[in-house]
């Protein structure tokens, strides 16, 4: 993140040039970026044990409730009372709000060892839902709830097939190539050799394309914010206060359900995360690249990488700590 900031910030060509090439309103070296995050975890996806996710009722409602009715209500509710004098900034915020996660939650579930099968699933699930529900949910909270509470109203204007197509680049792409792997490796060379050999070769890039997109996406906004500091502090806090809130209720709530550390770590992690790639694409096709809105956006990514990278440490801290109970 330092890195990327400076290079913004003591190159500023450098964001114009990362940007001459887009895929879906996404700077192309952040698509390939994600795309090599992602690929390595999804290799790793015992695929034909989806079926025990699957009939998890509890964890897929609960995942579909905290998703796509608590977290747009609170991140709504957080920006009325954090931002009521900063109508773009808000409204960026509440667009966050609605881009559920489908890329770099991949990464903070394996890192914190959740179930990969159960993230696969859900990341899955949240993704048919961004195509059915972002148009109509950024309707209700930008134009529908505010006109009833009396409150200013936003339009936003986004068409189905761009948030399909982020879907597409941004999960279809290495869910494909995850699961190709798997089934020709498997065939080819047999379960062991695959899990003991192919994986363990591969699996750093995990973590070679979630550096390499962190600093290419602070790289391309670094000029714009650290030119507003202040403004950056004040949408920072609200996102902050939502980040901690959704993990920590995702958590209380696989608790409640008795589910196991790995699934309760999964379900807290998918309701934390956000689709902050969709949300910047959105702003910025919806408002312009020098909005106020594709700010909040920006700052997005600003306080969920160290929060989710803090949450990671605190989910292994639980597990270590209360073993008995997680079971």
């Amino acid at each position: 993140m330092v890195a990327g900031l400076l290079l913004g910030r003591l190159l500023p060509g450098l964001g114009g040039a990362l940007s001459a090439v887009e895929v879906e309103g996404v700077s192309l070296p952040i698509a390939i970026g994600l795309l090599v995050m992602m690929y390595p975890v999804l290799a790793k996806v015992r695929y034909d044990r989806l079926d025990t996710v699957t009939g998890d009722r509890r964890l897929l409602v609960a995942s579909l409730v905290l998703n796509w009715v608590i977290g747009p209500a609170l991140m709504f509710t957080l920006a009325w009372l954090f931002l009521p004098d900063l109508p773009e900034y808000r409204t960026g915020l509440i667009i966050v709000g609605l881009a559920r996660c489908i890329a770099m939650v991949i990464i903070w579930n394996d890192l914190a060892c959740g179930d990969r099968e159960a993230a696969a699933v859900l990341v899955a699930l949240n993704s048919v839902f961004q195509v059915i529900a972002f148009a109509a949910l950024g309707w209700f909270y930008l134009t529908v709830l505010p006109g009833w509470l009396g409150l200013p109203v936003t339009d936003l204007d986004v068409s189905p097939w761009q948030i399909a197509g982020s879907v597409l680049v941004f999960l279809g792409i290495p869910l494909a190539a995850g699961f190709l792997s798997r089934v020709i490796g498997e065939r080819r060379f047999g379960r062991e050799a695959y899990e003991q050999r192919f994986l363990p070769a591969i699996g750093p890039w995990a973590l070679y394309g979630l550096l390499f997109t962190i600093v290419i996406l602070f790289a391309l906004q670094g000029e714009q914010i650290t030119s507003r500091p202040l403004d950056v502090a004040r949408i920072a806090l609200p996102l902050l206060v939502y980040f901690v809130l959704m993990w920590g209720g995702g958590y209380i709530l696989g608790r409640a359900l008795r589910l196991t550390y790995e699934r309760t770590t999964t379900l807290a992690f998918t309701a934390a995360g956000n689709n902050f790639e969709l949300a910047i694409a959105v702003a910025i096709a919806t408002f312009g690249a020098t909005s106020g809105q594709a700010l909040a956006g920006v700052v997005g990514p600003l306080i969920e990488v160290p929060v989710l990278v803090a949450l990671v440490y605190a989910a292994l801290h639980l597990r270590t700590t209360h073993p008995q109970e997680l079971r």
